[in-house]
């Protein structure tokens, strides 16, 4: 009797589990891999690629010496690529780039790609 009762139990736990097999609440997480030009100045439009970078994932993209951020502002956006415009107000030296993600908890994510900022 009990052995039928637990086949019961972990059969109705399977049936109201299964979906169409998919989390729809996983997003992957952006990553840049590459920005060009690597040296660019005020106001200057750079080309980000990368993975998982359109707007269901990335909300906005700053500039970064790792103790103060500049907010860039996002020209263009899809999945693979981010064109983002350097801000007038940024400092000067090498500056990582860095994502705030979209979300019910929104996360800041510095990346491994940086630009040389003149």
């Amino acid at each position: 009797m009990m052995k039928s009762l637990i086949t019961a139990l972990l059969f109705a736990s399977a049936l109201l589990t299964a979906g169409d097999g998919k989390d729809q609440g996983w997003k992957g997480t952006p990553l840049m891999r590459s920005v060009s030009p690597g040296t660019a100045k005020a106001g200057d439009v750079l080309t980000v690629t990368g993975e998982y970078l359109d707007k269901t994932r990335v909300k906005e993209i700053y500039l970064t010496d790792g103790k103060v951020e500049f907010k860039t502002e996002i020209v263009e956006q899809n999945e693979n690529e981010v064109k983002v415009k350097v801000p007038a107000d940024s400092k000067t030296g090498k500056l990582r780039l860095m994502v705030l993600t979209t979300g019910i908890q929104p996360q800041f994510l510095e990346q491994p790609v940086s630009v040389e900022i003149q």
